[in-house]
């Protein structure tokens, strides 16, 4: 089933469609470069002062980083992120996508589908918020599975095996398979590892690069997900089936990297660049359907509304329906399902 939409001209203006879906190359440039700088700086800081106080503030700033060079290969899926189908592309994949094992393309296939079935039946990513609302406790177990690298560490063991192919296979086949699959992630992650040796910090890359890719970066997707599209009011209405969440500077910090929040903005307007979405959001305030949109206060208000379920209707260790199952470790094409956005 399709989901409904709204037509954008019955949104805003002519002239306010143009200034927003007006793409810059140098602000997705700026974005990239911000995130990288971010992340850089933060390993810089624990190399200079190492101890637990920075590499803790390191793991958060960093996945929250990581987070967001995937938040821009989402820009890339769209075509958002540069000017020109080939710089576009060439930005997302090697400088958000690579890095943290995703593809650009693979990604795209998929997410797409989101996007003309949102919160559908044949929506891919109900997987993420039909299990909702859950308890407290429920919430806690995921939230201990994710900081400590166990959901990561299932998310990338699928995709290795996906990667290898069958045992089945000839051996030139399977590395041509992984090749494909993995290969210009590999190569990436090898020149970032190559680089931190030089600078004499080899030691950077599994504690403050896959660290925080195992387990701040899943604590804050799973935050994230919950709130673009859990506990949503009204399944078949674009304004209220996803969600818009208001974030102050620490939440923009460490969970709601470069615009994501805007997440009813995005599906309204889904060729709008992430630097835009403030924009129409102030717009849509102002309009005619301000009073019907999903909008929450803070991360922290939607987690109240997704952990709502009584404490006694709690089942540890049971999986409610296939779609948590699936959660687990699903991949297309070897990266990641499963993304969101």
């Amino acid at each position: 089933m399709t989901a409904p939409r709204i037509r954008a001209r019955d949104l805003m203006t002519e002239q306010e469609l143009v200034e927003v879906r007006t793409r810059s190359t140098w602000k997705g440039v700026a974005l990239i470069a911000h995130a990288w700088a971010l992340i850089l700086g933060s390993i810089a800081m624990v190399a200079v002062w190492p101890n637990p106080f920075t590499f803790l503030l390191a793991v958060g700033i960093i996945g929250s980083r990581q987070l967001g060079l995937a938040i821009l290969m989402h820009d890339g899926a769209h075509g958002s992120l540069a000017n020109g189908d080939r710089l576009n592309m060439f930005l997302s994949q090697w400088f958000c996508a690579y890095p943290v094992f995703a593809e650009t393309r693979a990604y795209r296939r998929y997410h797409l589908q989101h996007h003309a079935h949102t919160q559908q039946d044949n929506d891919p990513d109900l997987i993420l918020s039909a299990p909702f609302p859950i308890t407290q406790p429920s919430y806690r177990r995921k939230f201990w599975r994710d900081i400590t690298g166990q959901t990561g560490y299932q998310q990338r063991k699928a995709q290795f095996l996906n990667a290898i192919g069958e045992p089945a296979w000839t051996l030139r086949r399977r590395a041509a398979n992984f090749w494909e699959k993995l290969g210009p992630q590999m190569v990436v992650n090898a020149i970032l590892f190559a680089g931190l040796a030089l600078a004499g910090i080899w030691w950077a890359y599994p504690l403050l690069w896959l660290t925080p890719l195992m387990t701040w970066m899943m604590v804050i997707s799973r935050v994230r997900n919950i709130a673009e599209h859990a506990v949503v009011p009204d399944s078949n209405d674009p304004l209220r089936n996803t969600r818009t969440t208001r974030a102050g500077f620490l939440e923009r910090l460490f969970v709601a990297p470069y615009y994501v929040n805007y997440h009813i903005e995005h599906h309204l307007l889904f060729y709008v660049p992430c630097y835009n979405l403030r924009r129409v959001h102030e717009i849509l305030t102002r309009g005619p359907h301000a009073g019907r949109m999903e909008v929450q206060p803070s991360y922290a208000a939607v987690l109240r509304l997704a952990t709502s379920r009584p404490k006694d209707q709690d089942r540890p260790g049971e999986l409610a329906s296939n779609v948590r199952r699936a959660r687990a470790g699903a991949v297309v094409d070897g990266n990641q399902a499963a993304s969101g956005f």
